[in-house]
């Protein structure tokens, strides 16, 4: 069995290479059944290829199958959920995972059409899809980038995938950290692969990727994302998941007594710079439980008037989220949730082409 503490890296430019590389390293293969039904879910968020540092790199997840079936183990799925603002079976046509379905003969499980049941977690009760309860084995292959709202997205965000649209609003309204920890309770990582080829430090929409060369794989996702954090510059009270997360046993935060086992040298930058841009936009921005397809367009739009050097007219501040549904006020609402303000974008989620049109036309 691999250890938990035990996190293994490999850098390179050649994914398909490397991810089999660390397969063999790690000999997975002993501790799956021949007959288990194995998962892979990579993060699809939004139909973005992958070099757009938004999404799971589809050459890793091809290596990852081709490693698999070398071994007799071929009943695999690819399964995921985008988020609200975009659908997934475009996600799986856009970001090159229709071809791997067709290519290795793997079926496809677009997650926001698959049924769903409750589970409860310490008196907290989450619905995820059916189908990720039913694998055996469950490969998380996450993209190590920035979130707008978590600082960080990778192995205990990625599972935010494996439960319904409307779950996903929820979670914004309980403030994301908890019920993502608690999710993870539920959806129990078998084997996480971190793809760290390319991946957007600011953003997890994508748009200013980052090269990293690097795939990260280990056991305990707690773990790995708290080496992760530490890649990015983050302590850990800036990701309160990961300190809910290691309260409730799903794994340890403390890198200090991991081991971690290069197989090779890396001859790139050791560690990976985060940019400040999206805490400096986010001055600008009131928000109330906020899903995120829709803080990301307004980010986007706000990145856009910045480069336009109009920003700097904005006087107002800018509210945005759930929290605002069935509340009057003055100033800007972004969203059909902030509907009752007296200057508004409406949508769900609005579009930040709209959205700038709009600001330039009003401010």
């Amino acid at each position: 069995m691999i250890p938990k503490h035990q996190i293994n890296v490999i850098y390179g430019d050649t994914p398909k290479a490397m991810i089999k590389e660390i397969l063999s390293k790690m000999n997975i293969e002993k501790e799956i059944d021949q007959k288990a039904l194995i998962g892979i879910k990579p993060n699809l968020v939004v139909a973005k290829p992958s070099g757009s540092g938004a999404t799971t790199t589809p050459e890793l997840v091809a290596g990852a199958i081709e490693y698999l079936q070398s071994k007799g183990l071929d009943n695999i799925i690819i399964l995921e959920g985008s988020w609200v603002g975009d659908r997934t079976d475009r996600a799986f046509k856009v970001c090159g995972y229709e071809k791997i379905s067709k290519d290795y003969g793997v079926p496809l499980v677009d997650l926001q059409k698959d049924r769903y049941k409750a589970y409860d977690v310490n008196g907290m009760k989450i619905n995820v899809c059916s189908k990720v309860m039913d694998v055996d084995y469950l490969i998380n292959m996450p993209v190590l980038k920035g979130h707008c709202q978590t600082n960080m997205t990778c192995a205990l965000k990625n599972m935010k995938g494996c439960i319904p649209d409307s779950e996903k609003r929820r979670f914004h309204t309980m403030g994301l950290h908890k019920p993502i920890a608690y999710l993870n309770k539920i959806v129990k990582n078998s084997l996480i692969i971190v793809d760290g080829i390319m991946g957007d430090l600011t953003f997890e929409e994508g748009g200013t990727p980052v090269r990293m060369n690097r795939v990260i794989a280990g056991k305990d996702p707690v773990l790995i994302d708290a080496y992760a954090a530490a890649l990015m510059g983050f302590d850990l009270d800036e990701i309160p998941y990961l300190q809910i997360a290691e309260k409730i046993g799903i794994g340890s935060a403390d890198i200090r007594r991991a081991d971690i086992v290069e197989l090779n040298k890396d001859n790139g930058v050791r560690e990976v710079s985060r940019s400040r841009k999206i805490e400096r936009l986010s001055r600008y921005v009131v928000e109330k439980e906020a899903c995120s397809a829709c803080y990301g367009s307004l980010i986007h739009a706000l990145t856009r008037l910045d480069e336009r050097g109009s920003l700097h007219r904005l006087k107002d501040k800018i509210h945005i989220g759930q929290g605002y549904k069935g509340q009057q006020g003055s100033g800007i609402g972004i969203g059909t949730c902030a509907g009752g303000f007296s200057h508004n974008i409406s949508g769900c989620p609005p579009k930040a082409k709209d959205i700038v049109r709009y600001m330039e036309e009003q401010f």
